[in-house]
């Protein structure tokens, strides 16, 4: 079962602070320059905590870990950071544009502390592998801080949105706290502190299975920080503190969950020929060009692409290339052999375009192997299908590869099943900020 439990947060203050110039984008979606800038936002950015700066005289006693541990000291002891008076769950909303549309969606769930779960307890649920590097620099920062600053992306399915309507009515007589991010996107909390309306939540919690949509790492950190804990004190209590971890929970029949496609950017082929490509994969693979000379038959043959990509995946199988000059849509041939031409993939893993593009286009096709994927020898990743088409435009990359998104009810279906998905399969949009709630394990 999944257990659920109410925390007492430690916010901003904001008599001494201006939201908007104190949170952040999670740590692993912070580059260089938003780093800088969320530095020069303010003495009491998280960003101190959630990815600070090196410096050249860093030592075991002095360095990112530690000053991150100093810096959250100083702001509970000066009043930058308090505590709630009482535990409670946050109901927690985004309102966002659609990236590439004018559609305006919301996105809402709620904060609260989840009991961390072994996988093999059938409880909680990954989608996709984690790499080490991430993990041991958050598990530092864990070991040091004692704080989790960053949210767990969880999803659970609740067909008749009892939550929901639980978490609706609770927020409706409390009023939200409010920050816009740099994406434009609205952000509202509204803490709930009234414990019957927590009760009600924690038992149609109770049932559900919940299934990792963002944030592998994270949890992860959290499992190994979990385990030392224990070894230390040489006994398991249940009520711990580091038995539990801050998630944010969100239910995959409301409105408003998104997942957008990460499109990959192919590059250093020491040889590359689209004709012989689409021979080499044509026993799997339809495909149909779309061909243009000048700026406005460019532009009308990438609207009509774009169109065919979301239309025939829609109905079945569909994959996008593009090389300068051409355009190409890949669709899966009905009756195509994918069972004895991936014997190794159960039907679950040859459902996802996704798949069907690294195991068939790149692998079969291209020759890049599992491992110069992995490495990134060849491959990049792109979020905007606009920019993925300039890279090659530009000179940057030699062909790109573009998708349409995986759906929610794929990665849970997968994730429940015990199978992963590729590497950038999903992109949960929008992401949750870091900063809104802390949960401090002391």
């Amino acid at each position: 079962m999944a257990e659920i439990f109410p925390f007492a947060a430690y916010r901003y203050n904001l008599d001494r602070v201006s939201l908007p110039r104190v949170i952040t984008q999670p740590y692993d979606k912070i580059t260089p320059s938003m780093q800088q800038r969320y530095v020069e936002a303010s003495p009491y950015n998280l960003i101190a905590v959630e990815k600070g700066q090196p410096a050249p005289a860093d030592s075991p006693s002095d360095n990112v870990y530690t000053r991150a541990e100093q810096a959250l000291t100083a702001w509970i002891r000066d009043g930058i950071l308090l505590r709630d008076f009482a535990p409670g769950i946050y109901v927690y909303s985004q309102e966002y544009t659609v990236p590439g549309s004018a559609e305006r969606l919301t996105r809402r769930g709620f904060i609260a502390l989840g009991r961390v779960e072994d996988y093999a307890a059938g409880v909680v649920f990954r989608h996709e592998q984690t790499l080490s590097g991430p993990k041991v620099d958050r598990l530092e920062l864990l070991r040091h801080t004692r704080t989790h600053t960053g949210q767990l992306f969880m999803l659970y399915a609740d067909p008749d949105r009892r939550v929901d309507t639980l978490l609706a009515t609770a927020a409706s007589s409390v009023a939200p706290v409010e920050v816009r991010d740099e994406y434009g996107v609205l952000h509202r909390l509204w803490p709930v502190f009234d414990p019957a309306v927590i009760s009600a939540v924690t038992r149609e919690m109770a049932p559900q299975k919940l299934v990792i949509a963002d944030g592998h790492h994270r949890y992860e950190t959290a499992l190994a920080y979990r385990d030392e804990c224990r070894a230390k004190s040489g006994r398991n209590d249940p009520n711990a503190p580091h038995e539990k971890s801050m998630m944010t929970f969100f239910n995959t029949r409301s409105e408003g969950l998104l997942i957008l496609p990460t499109h990959r950017v192919v590059a250093n082929l020491t040889k590359f020929d689209a004709e012989t490509l689409c021979q080499n994969v044509s026993g799997a693979f339809d495909s149909q060009a779309y061909s243009f000379g000048s700026g406005s038959a460019r532009a009308a043959a990438y609207s009509q692409f774009r169109r065919d990509l979301a239309a025939r995946g829609r109905e079945g199988r569909a994959i996008g290339m593009y090389i300068p000059g051409i355009f190409i849509l890949f669709t899966l041939r009905p009756g195509a052999g994918l069972a004895s031409e991936l014997p190794d993939l159960s039907p679950a893993q040859r459902s996802l375009d996704v798949v069907l593009l690294h195991r068939l286009l790149l692998e079969k096709g291209l020759g890049i192997t599992p491992a110069a994927v992995s490495a990134e020898r060849n491959i990049t990743y792109e979020r905007q299908m606009d920019t993925a088409v300039a890279e090659v435009d530009d000179g940057i990359a030699q062909v790109c590869f573009l998708l349409n998104p995986v759906s929610v009810e794929q990665v849970s279906e997968m994730a429940l099943a015990g199978e992963v998905l590729p590497q950038k399969s999903t992109d949960f949009y929008p992401k949750l900020l870091s900063g809104l709630t802390l949960y401090r394990l002391d």
